[in-house]
């Protein structure tokens, strides 16, 4: 196949955006032009070592509906003035941009939504937000003819809404190298973490309210021999170190800021169990996969899990550690109580976590993506 011109663009600063990496990297090991587009903030960290072109937008806004408006105008006129053979659209924030130049142009578009977006907790309580997003994806998902999503729960519900095709390419890692054994201990010294101390780890670029970290910083509190590492931003990081502070909690629980990918799985490596705590609180955290989980599976690392279907699904399938029942944080500190207190069990998850790592795995799930696109092109 001739050498073809993809556009990839993604509202996120690319740094930490592991999804459109992964697609990018796919696209260009067959041997195809890439160019990856996002946007660039103030406190955004260099892109290094990338192997396809990356160009990130300056805006004179961060946030609202004034930084939505301009980074779709730029990324229209942007798309417009290049040459390229298929364009691919992460979420609803970048569809209006590449639905409009792909239908001018008569180019074809790859639509691929990491959540329901439009179910986002931050829209529940602004209904004109959500009434415009809505409205958008209302006129445009109906004309679409090459979708892709991140689980069946979010595929399904996209089917049932709009009748259209919608295809599961799910949001797994590549398996990563293992570290430098020297490397672990160096690694657990620097947080510090006391010796003989559980190490669990609660990660991701979007730890905010209703993911549990709340609750998981509360129910240390119960909790001995233990530490808990919080690594990356959302807008609860702040609530969370006053929780810290309140409860004289800082030898118990330590935070590290969000970095990039390849650093960050070093730390999820030398861990001893890997949190991802979910509320049911909205229809996208109800449906969400979060990547964390496949961190932890790839780093090794048994799971304590929140009972959001898709997440739950994959933890019992595999046995690969415990879902709680409920977020009281009692409940959450017995639960870790019990995932140390027999060895056999322990030893049992963590020999699951081979099986897991090597069926959950990008190059399982690129083959998906290859297909689709390949049809594309035919």
């Amino acid at each position: 196949m001739e050498r073809k011109r993809i556009i990839i663009s993604v509202i996120s600063d690319l740094v930490t955006d592991q999804r459109v990496h992964r697609t990018a990297l796919t696209y260009t090991k067959q041997g195809w032009k890439v160019t990856l587009v996002g946007r660039k903030l103030k406190s955004s960290m260099p892109l290094n070592g990338r192997r396809y072109r990356a160009f990130r937008f300056q805006l004179p806004f961060e946030k609202g509906p004034l930084f939505y408006a301009a980074f779709n105008i730029r990324l229209f006129f942007y798309l417009m003035f290049r040459k390229f053979d298929l364009l691919v659209a992460n979420d609803l924030d970048t569809l209006l941009a590449n639905y409009l130049a792909s239908t001018l142009k008569r180019k074809p578009l790859l639509y691929d939504s990491h959540e329901f977006f439009t179910g986002v907790p931050e829209l529940e309580n602004n209904s004109f937000a959500r009434k415009v997003w809505i409205s958008l994806e209302r006129l445009i998902f109906p004309r679409l003819r090459y979708i892709v999503t991140v689980n069946d729960s979010i595929a399904a519900l996209y089917s049932k809404m709009y009748h259209k095709e919608v295809k599961v390419i799910r949001n797994i890692p590549e398996i990563p190298l293992l570290s430098n054994p020297l490397q672990v201990e160096e690694l657990r010294n620097s947080i510090p973490i006391e010796n003989g101390n559980k190490l669990l780890i609660m990660q991701g670029a979007g730890i905010n309210v209703d993911r549990g970290a709340e609750e998981a910083v509360q129910a240390m509190q119960y909790l001995d021999s233990v530490t808990l590492l919080i690594i990356g931003s959302g807008d609860v990081i702040g609530k969370l170190k006053a929780m810290v502070k309140e409860h004289h909690l800082d030898a118990k629980v330590k935070f590290l800021d969000k970095m990039p990918f390849d650093q960050l799985m070093n730390y999820t490596r030398i861990a001893d169990a890997g949190l991802t705590l979910d509320k049911d609180t909205n229809i996208n955290y109800r449906l969400s996969l979060p990547n964390k989980l496949f961190d932890y599976i790839h780093a090794g690392i048994p799971v304590l899990a929140s009972f959001v279907p898709e997440v739950k699904k994959i933890v019992e399938q595999y046995n690969i550690g415990v879902v709680i029942e409920n977020h009281d944080p009692r409940h959450i500190a017995d639960k870790i109580t019990f995932m140390f207190a027999d060895n056999d069990r322990y030893a049992t998850w963590k020999k699951n976590l081979i099986t897991a790592a090597r069926q959950l795995s990008w190059s399982v799930e690129e083959k998906k993506l290859l297909d689709i696109t390949y049809e594309i092109f035919r």
